[in-house]
């Protein structure tokens, strides 16, 4: 079994024209080589599925709420073993479901 190099963690940007960085196969690391790895990992794991549709991007939004308000949809969550953002789109959804015109 080969013995691998641990990788570590640097704080500095690294120029890849001017620096010589190796990846353990021996092969240069170039610009290409990172847009290449990044689009394969990309592929391997897209993130989290869309609610708004296959394929397209959801929408965020920040919402401020009280204390209150917050440990008891966390506590809703936990209850019914969801997520804080699950239960409280669900929320907000039943929300509008209530008040649309």
């Amino acid at each position: 079994m080969t013995s691998r190099k641990p990788i570590t963690r640097s704080d500095r940007d690294v120029d890849l024209d001017e620096e010589d960085v190796r990846l353990p196969d021996g092969s240069r690391l170039t610009e290409n080589t990172v847009d290449e790895i990044v689009e394969r990992v990309h592929r391997r794991h897209p993130g989290r599925p869309s609610v708004s549709g296959e394929r397209e991007r959801t929408p965020a939004m920040a919402v401020r709420v009280s204390r209150s308000a917050r440990v008891a949809l966390e506590e809703i969550a936990s209850a019914q073993g969801r997520r804080l953002a699950d239960v409280s789109r669900d929320a907000l959804d039943e929300y509008i479901r209530r008040h649309a015109s």
